[in-house]
């Protein structure tokens, strides 16, 4: 499969980069004055409250919520002047994990990957089924191709999740609250398996409100709170006021 030759950074070296970016639904403001930047290979957590516009961010980096005030450059692309023939390109990228896993429930494992592969226009029979071979060893899941979402524990539909996020081999990986749906030890074990994926080279930014994980596994954190982002030292974060 032929990789894009895009510069996925821009010439500051970042790999995401606001600045003075205004994000609204409809009339609604949900974050002001959005400054921040992501160098490549960063484990970035993005913390808030429910509502205090974690997912709306994470919308606009992939181009869900259109960017219309500010600048924003995401994996090689200025959001504002993207054309809407260009977000394909934009989104494979990047790799999207999601809190309730959204796969297909009619079809197996194997095929969910094989579904968004040909979606992303892989032809090669022999590379896509090397390609989904190699993404479910990565998320340890390689004896489960075969099986249907629902034969899978959410922690095992997580894993999907994270595989089918990694089969364009992105650059960067958004992840809106994986865990929010996992116990305690399988949230933990899968927090492994995306600082395992950030080592090896991706960029990986979290939002999340599990604060026992940023207890366990510290990481660069910027919050989300009255409309602003602010960047928070993990000594400063009082993990009590925030849930």
């Amino acid at each position: 499969m032929d990789k894009s030759s895009h510069n996925t950074v821009n010439k500051e070296g970042n790999i995401v980069d606001f600045n003075n970016v205004y994000i609204r639904q409809q009339e609604h403001l949900i974050l002001q004055d959005v400054n921040f930047h992501i160098k490549p290979g960063e484990f970035v957590y993005l913390i808030g409250k429910v509502g205090s516009g974690k997912s709306s961010l994470l919308k606009t980096m992939y181009n869900e919520l259109p960017l219309q005030e500010g600048y924003g450059f995401v994996a090689g692309y200025p959001l504002k002047s993207l054309k809407k023939s260009k977000v394909p390109f934009l989104r494979r990228k990047m790799g999207i994990v999601f809190q309730d896993f959204q796969l297909l429930s009619d079809r197996t494992v194997y095929n969910n990957l094989l579904f968004v592969l040909k979606a992303t226009g892989w032809k090669n029979k022999k590379e896509i089924d090397k390609r989904i071979r190699e993404v479910l060893s990565h998320v340890d899941m390689v004896h489960k191709g075969y099986k249907m979402p629902h034969q899978l524990s959410g922690g095992e539909q997580q894993r999907i999740g994270i595989a089918r996020a990694l089969l364009n081999e992105p650059d960067l990986i958004l992840a809106d609250e994986p865990t929010g749906n996992l116990d305690p030890e399988t949230s933990d074990e899968l927090m492994l398996l995306l600082k395992k994926i950030c080592e090896g080279g991706r960029t990986v930014v979290m939002a999340t409100h599990n604060y026992n994980l940023l207890k366990k596994f510290p990481g660069r954190t910027i919050r989300c709170e009255d409309t602003r982002l602010t960047e928070s030292k993990q000594e400063e974060i009082d993990f009590d006021l925030l849930d």
